[in-house]
């Protein structure tokens, strides 16, 4: 198969979706890859070092996307990538389709096979092509809502830590999963107050189970959420529905009522957002303020770590990125229920039900649209 990796360009997005080493590995298995130049400089990887890995050089993404059977990217296509798609052409990356129909239009009617990360799933029910950037925009939250604290970014004016005499920031981090528990690892480990809501009994025993006393689970309903929201000086919303938006468990009257300078990360922004009052922003313009409240809502928040983000994604994509390619994508499909669970637009169809139900379109079992 010849496989196509263009130069991302998404705001301040410099992760790229193969590494020379994931490159090599791929060209051992027989098959043929396309870069296209400089795709790599983000993190420190020259076009030298893909070509010494077995990999074409290309000048242009339009040549990649024209050549390649299959597109191996980070982040959703924009919409200049969008109008390269063909029919029956596999793009395997993040989509997170169901705060975006503009995207998902484009996608439908491109008759692409899009097979996006953040849906596949895993044999203990996690979704592991995720998982390493959760952990990322986990351990990134606490160091992002640390630096807004300070009072030249609108902030309260508190370190996270506090020091000996003066009370730490109270961090109030939305949702126990992977996201949640990076998090909580790094706001105890920058001595702040640690308090996490969840409803899910194993995930807060989990918790208790990795950081003792150190930190505080709650279980989450709206009067917990409401109450701890309030006295909270960082918020971190990290709840996710797989391929559907993300809940509003913060309402803009709760924004209204939190403490002037109070800071909240929105690391669920990808899917729409956990807080009312959330909307996407850049790298470059990373926060806006909502009531006095400081909203840092940057929806690739990983890409600020561009090196970390794309080897840890790397490690996880490649065995799918091979079985495609040894494969084609529909015995790869066949063969493995959770990467079938990953695709989400095929020819034309949404064969995601969570997306399909969040943007009014009709959803196509996959058995129905690819029998």
């Amino acid at each position: 198969m010849l496989i196509g990796v263009p130069k991302e360009i998404k705001n301040h997005e410099y992760r790229v979706g193969l590494t020379p080493s994931s490159v090599h590995e791929i060209v051992g298995h027989g098959h043929q890859v396309l870069v296209e130049q400089q795709a790599g400089a983000g993190i420190g990887v020259s076009d030298a070092d893909y070509q010494a890995a077995g990999a074409q050089i290309v000048t242009s993404a339009a040549e990649v996307f024209a050549r390649a059977e299959m597109v191996v990217k980070v982040k959703e296509p924009q919409a200049a990538e969008r109008a390269l798609l063909r029919p029956g052409q596999i793009l395997f990356t993040y989509l997170h389709l169901a705060p975006d129909p503009q995207q998902t239009e484009d996608l439908v009617k491109s008759g692409a096979v899009c097979i996006a990360y953040e849906t596949v799933t895993s044999d203990q029910g996690g979704l592991p092509l995720l998982a390493p950037m959760s952990e990322v925009a986990g351990r990134m939250s606490i160091q992002c809502g640390a630096h807004c604290l300070e009072k030249s970014q609108g902030g309260r004016g508190m370190l996270l830590g506090g020091v000996p005499g003066v009370a730490p920031a109270k961090v109030v981090i939305l949702g126990g999963g992977v996201v949640g528990s990076n998090a909580a690892m790094m706001a105890i480990g920058m001595g702040a107050e640690v308090l996490v809501l969840d409803r899910s009994l194993e995930a807060m025993r989990a918790l208790v189970r990795q950081f003792g006393s150190r930190l505080q689970t709650v279980y989450s309903t709206s009067d917990a959420v409401e109450q701890h929201v309030l006295s909270a000086d960082l918020v971190i919303g990290g709840v996710l529905i797989p391929g559907a938006a993300a809940p509003k468990l913060v309402t803009r009257n709760m924004i209204k009522r939190m403490k002037a300078g109070a800071v909240v990360v929105d690391v669920a922004i990808d899917q729409g957002g956990c807080f009312e009052t959330s909307h996407a922003t850049t790298h470059a313009e990373p926060t806006y303020v909502v009531d006095g409240v400081v909203h840092y809502c940057v929806a690739n928040m990983p890409g600020g770590v561009p090196r970390t983000s794309t080897f840890a994604l790397n490690n996880a994509t490649l065995p799918f990125v091979l079985a495609l390619a040894n494969k084609g994508y529909r015995r790869a499909i066949q063969d493995d229920r959770h990467l079938a669970n990953g695709l989400n637009v095929y020819r034309g169809a949404i064969t995601c039900k969570a997306a399909a139900d969040a943007l009014g379109y009709p959803y196509k079992p996959l058995a129905q649209a690819m029998p």
